[in-house]
């Protein structure tokens, strides 16, 4: 951080900088509220560096894959009770930005926390993006910075074009990834026991039978 702000400290115009920041994060915050403000339910909208993001209609692989996940997910989530999973239109608000997640997960523990009501939310303990050609920098760019610098443990981004999963863990601030797949079998390190076939989140065929097989392991 102190790299960062040496030219800073070293220029004789210090004082104006600081001034300039600091209208220019009073302004921003401003903006802020505004777009919490102007943001309604049927939108997939985001804050991102001062900028509200509008996201166009996805396409029918990005809404199947989501789609299959997040029903993995939540399956498996209700049948062994460890916190709650959310899709699409739950916001989080960090300390800088706003996002709306494609999927999300919340230890029980930030559960019990919730109130009846709230519209914002908390840093999740894992997050998967679906990506595409419109928001692939996003994702892979200041979300990825951002989502472990917030403590987000565990973060998945998902290619339904490539279709590919990459699995990243937290090591101190920053993700580092484990691994990449098109096939075999997937797990999750926060959801502990969650294990798919990566097929399942692309392929309905497969998908069901993966949740014919989750429905029944706790028989």
């Amino acid at each position: 951080m102190i790299d960062i702000l040496t030219p800073l400290i070293q220029s004789p115009k210090l004082q104006e900088h600081f001034i300039r920041l600091k209208d220019y994060i009073l302004e921003e915050h401003q903006n802020r509220k505004n777009f919490y403000a102007f943001v309604t339910e049927d939108m997939k909208a985001e804050f991102i560096n001062g900028e509200v993001m509008i996201h166009s209609p996805v396409t029918d692989e990005h809404e199947l894959a989501s789609s299959n996940l997040f029903t993995l997910l939540k399956v498996f989530c209700a049948m062994n009770d460890n916190g709650r999973v959310s899709h699409e239109k739950l916001m989080i608000a960090l300390t800088r930005n706003s996002y709306e997640p494609d999927i999300c997960f919340f230890n029980k523990a930030k559960v019990k926390k919730f109130i009846e009501g709230r519209k914002l939310f908390p840093t999740p303990d894992f997050i998967a993006e679906v990506i595409s050609k419109s928001t692939e920098k996003i994702d892979r760019g200041i979300k990825f910075e951002d989502y472990g610098l917030h403590g987000v443990k565990e973060y998945w981004l998902i290619d339904p074009r490539q279709k590919t999963i990459e699995k990243f863990l937290l090591i101190g601030e920053k993700f580092a990834q484990q691994e990449k797949r098109t096939n075999g079998d997937i797990s999750s390190k926060i959801m502990k026991g969650f294990t798919i076939p990566v097929e399942a989140v692309f392929n309905e065929k497969i998908f069901a039978a993966t949740i014919a097989t989750l429905s029944k392991s706790k028989k």
